[in-house]
């Protein structure tokens, strides 16, 4: 297979990683990539040392310098080894594999006793400085050099090691070398015409590796292999430089943190020294300065797929202005606060404080200053904690004697959190984004800084939070759709419908909506389950059915909050409700419901509740609670929003007393038809509830409530459907049996009504036409004429009416279906919906 790195024509180089080359399949598709791209122009490939090379090394290097002669041998056959299981895996579908393995064990040899002299000399000498130390660490990368060639040649592909100390001229600063570019590009310039001599042969060049002026090897420190490639490119004028690694490319964010991040297309060179900068361990500053000053394209693909694009980084970068870049993370450190306590500002306490970390070389990844020099925040690397305590204390030690700084707070861990994107300054509300998405999921925010180019975006967090707000904000910035995480709290009838209804609407939803519904959580009575990263919903019951217990709802709200969007469902009929939703609407969490049991609690309890959503900014939905998927809720709330005054509210509210009313009066027996309406999932788990009007009795509050009334659910006047004294039965089926004994009495009272041209309907009243005394509010079965509005109900429709100043003449009606698990779950879907949609916009 023929893989094409760049069209572009002129020299080309490349550098591949060592967990690629440890990886028998990745180090084969390089050999492929490799053999086909040196046919199309001048190619040159930087090696890293094969996998954990370099920390054997290391480890090695710590017991010969303490006089440790076995070490030798040892780390030699090691060393070895790890190359040995990778080339051998490449070499192996070629007939004459025995012999080139044999030569390739005689290259590894000739490395070993080289490295085995090497460190002999360390042990002797107990030479524990730098420079013997960086003369044991390029063994690895000199092996993987040689060995590469090697399998290059094995494979047809003409191939030679090149030591990168011939050319790469650095400073003196053992383990982290820097290259001085003039000498560098002058010897490598020397050296190019025996490099590219026509035979299209490829330079495996040792990568991590240089010489000062004076001879004495150095290694580049992190990422040492890129710089070198970076030089090399830079140095030879190459047409661009591609980065084979084991990843596809520049990701959004942190996969490990946000499994939904996704490579990016482009970058500018801007962006990815801050990237770099900020904590984006793929790329080093001083791998894209050399590029950026000679506009040399790099190119970051995964070794296993070079087909891909991966991620380009030039001077343009990408044109969607609208779309930050990435997300990146910096952990394990520490935040100072320095707060002054006087009127009058200190001089200067911003400025002495950074230059006295400066001196002593404590690095500060974030500042924030309070105006006119008022306090300080920073955060330096946690193990610079007592240093840098030491040093402020020491530096502003007057303005603490004197109280004029208030004593130094220091929090750890934190983390900073950065959003980084070139075009970010020249897009609306990107800051608010940022920001409304940690807010959304709960995570407080401790320091934040953005520069005036807006770059990036800054903020600091507790580390606990880290991963939480990486998610929440790359939801938010990076994603199509608005994702929502759903928990939801009961699979009965209601519950199981919504389940049912997620897994059709949630396909349509992130193309016509911008939403995506993520199922995470199903709890039921018995047990419960919950996936951070999302469960089938239908399969939810199933698994719920194998899981021997449940987790308290405290602990699965404290995993809930940590998620994108996150919505408590509750489609339960359960007491006591009301201090679950407190404990969401506390954590960041918003809550759906269509327990009508919490909107009807005590006034007292009510008004909490409301206040702690109003005090947490988060969604409180119950529209289901009325009217089922009906708009009820909605509309009275608009009307009242809009300055309109209502005068009356009347309404058949009870589907399922609908349903009753209209078997019956078609000559069904009332039990019969109490008992069709169960098997159809139309009344509460107890039909007494419908029967007595105790549920209708519950929404006629919820909406005198909406009203605005102080009112309490004795100030209801309830008529059951059916006499007191049947209601006595708590058992379901005696219920039901008693009840056969009332069908024909109850035929008797709908005949002689419909003798007289009526209809048996239960309604629900709310009269305001007394309003300074309050609303009168009844319940109860009501004999209506034809020409009434709930006369032509059918089935389980239900009916609201509101008479109002503007809707006097003709009310306005809100008709449809009441009653039953699916309509309501749909109104329940269209809540979650309609918070989602809501942040969306925001």
């Amino acid at each position: 297979m023929s893989v094409k790195l760049d069209g572009l024509p002129g020299l080309l180089v490349a550098k591949v990683g060592g967990s690629s080359l440890a990886s028998p399949r990745r180090f084969a598709r390089v050999v492929e990539l490799v053999a086909s791209e040196r046919e199309r122009s001048p190619f040159a490939l930087v090696v890293s040392a094969f996998g954990d090379t370099t920390d054997v090394l290391i480890g090695a290097f710590a017991r010969a310098s303490g006089g440790d002669f076995r070490v030798a041998s040892e780390v030699s056959s090691e060393v070895s080894g790890i190359a040995r299981v990778a080339a051998t895996a490449v070499l192996s579908s070629r007939d004459d594999e025995g012999s080139a393995l044999t030569r390739l064990d005689g290259v590894m040899k000739s490395v070993g006793d080289e490295l085995r002299s090497c460190l002999l000399r360390v042990a002797e000498t107990r030479d524990a400085s730098g420079g013997a130390r960086d003369e044991v660490l390029a063994f690895g990368e000199l092996l993987s050099s040689r060995v590469v060639a090697f399998v290059l040649e094995a494979r047809g592909v003409p191939a030679f090691a090149v030591d990168a100390r011939t050319w790469l001229v650095t400073d003196d600063v053992h383990g982290d070398a820097s290259a001085l570019f003039e000498p560098t590009r002058e010897r490598a310039a020397a050296l190019a015409a025996t490099w590219f001599d026509g035979a299209k042969r490829v330079g495996v060049h040792t990568g991590f590796l240089g010489k000062t002026v004076g001879g004495r090897t150095t290694t580049l420190g992190r990422n040492g292999s890129d710089y070198t490639a970076a030089v090399l490119a830079a140095s030879l004028g190459a047409k661009a430089l591609t980065l084979l690694t084991d990843v596809p490319g520049v990701l959004t964010a942190d996969p490990c943190l946000v499994p939904e991040a996704y490579p990016v297309a482009k970058l500018a060179y801007r962006e990815a020294l801050e990237l770099s900068a900020l904590g984006l361990g793929m790329l080093h500053p001083r791998t894209v300065v050399p590029l950026a000053r000679a506009g040399i394209p790099l190119h970051v693909r995964d070794s296993l797929h070079p087909e891909r694009p991966g991620t380009v980084v030039d001077r343009e970068g990408a044109a969607d202005e609208a779309r930050p870049t990435c997300l990146v993370s910096l952990q394990n450190l520490a935040l100072f606060d320095l707060e002054g306590s006087s009127l009058a500002s200190d001089a200067q306490l911003v400025s002495r404080a950074l230059r006295c970390l400066a001196n002593h070389k404590i690095d500060v990844w974030l500042s924030t200053p309070a105006p006119r020099e008022r306090g300080l925040t920073l955060v330096v690397k946690r193990d610079a904690v007592a240093s840098a305590r030491e040093c402020l204390e020491a530096e502003l030690s007057e303005e603490f004697a004197r109280g004029s700084l208030e004593p130094l707070r220091v929090i750890e861990p934190v983390s900073i959190v950065t959003l980084v994107g070139e075009a970010m300054g020249r897009t609306v509300n990107v800051a608010g984004r940022f920001f409304g998405a940690l807010g959304g999921a709960g995570i407080n925010v401790l320091a934040a800084s953005q520069s005036a180019t807006s770059r990036a975006i800054s903020c600091v967090v507790d580390s606990s939070d880290a991963a939480s707000a990486l998610r929440a904000v790359h939801a938010t910035t990076h994603l199509a759709a608005e994702r929502v995480s759903v928990l939801v709290l009961g699979k009965g009838t209601v519950g199981g419908h919504l389940l049912g209804q997620i897994v059709r609407a949630a396909p349509s939803l992130p193309e016509r909506h911008d939403v995506e519904l993520r199922l995470v959580g199903l709890v039921d009575s018995r047990a419960s389950v919950f996936d951070e990263a999302g469960l089938s919903p239908d399969l939810a019951r199933e698994k719920l059915a194998s899981t021997p217990s449940r987790d308290g709802l405290v602990t699965l709200l404290d995993r809930l909050k940590r998620l994108p969007s996150p919505v408590l469902v509750d489609c339960t009929a359960s007491d006591g409700m009301e201090d679950v939703y407190e404990a969401a609407f506390a954590r960041g969490v918003h809550v759906v419901t269509a327990n009508k049991k919490p909107l009807a609690s005590p006034s007292i309890v009510r008004k909490r509740t409301f206040a702690a959503a109003r005090f947490s900014h988060r969604s409180f939905r119950y529209e289901t609670t009325v009217g089922a998927s009906l708009p009820v809720v909605e509309t009275l709330q608009n009307l009242v929003r809009t300055g309109d005054r209502i005068s009356r509210i009347e309404g058949s509210l009870s589907g399922t007393l609908g349903y009753l009313s209209n078997e019956v009066s078609r000559g069904q027996r009332l039990s019969s038809a109490v008992r069709e309406a169960r098997s159809r999932g139309y009344t509460e788990p107890h039909p007494r509830e419908d029967l007595a009007g105790t549920d209708v009795a519950r929404k006629a509050l919820i909406l005198a409530r909406e009203l605005g009334f102080d009112l309490e659910i004795d100030a209801v006047v309830v008529e059951p459907f059916v006499p007191h004294e049947l209601f006595v039965h708590d058992s379901v089926e005696t219920f039901l049996s008693a009840l056969e004994a009332y069908d024909d009495a109850f035929a008797a009272r709908v005949d002689a009504l419909q003798a007289k041209g009526l209809v048996l309907r239960y309604l629900a009243t709310i009269d305001v036409s007394g309003a300074a005394e309050g609303p009168v509010v009844n319940v109860g079965p009501v004999a209506v004429p034809g020409e009434h509005p709930a006369a032509g109900l059918r089935g389980t429709e239900a009916l609201v009416s509101f008479t109002t100043e503007r809707y006097a003449e003709y009310p306005l009606v809100v008709r449809g279906a009441g009653a039953g698990g699916a309509v309501t779950a749909a109104g329940v879907l269209a809540d979650i919906i309609a918070i989602s949609r809501a942040r969306r916009a925001r």
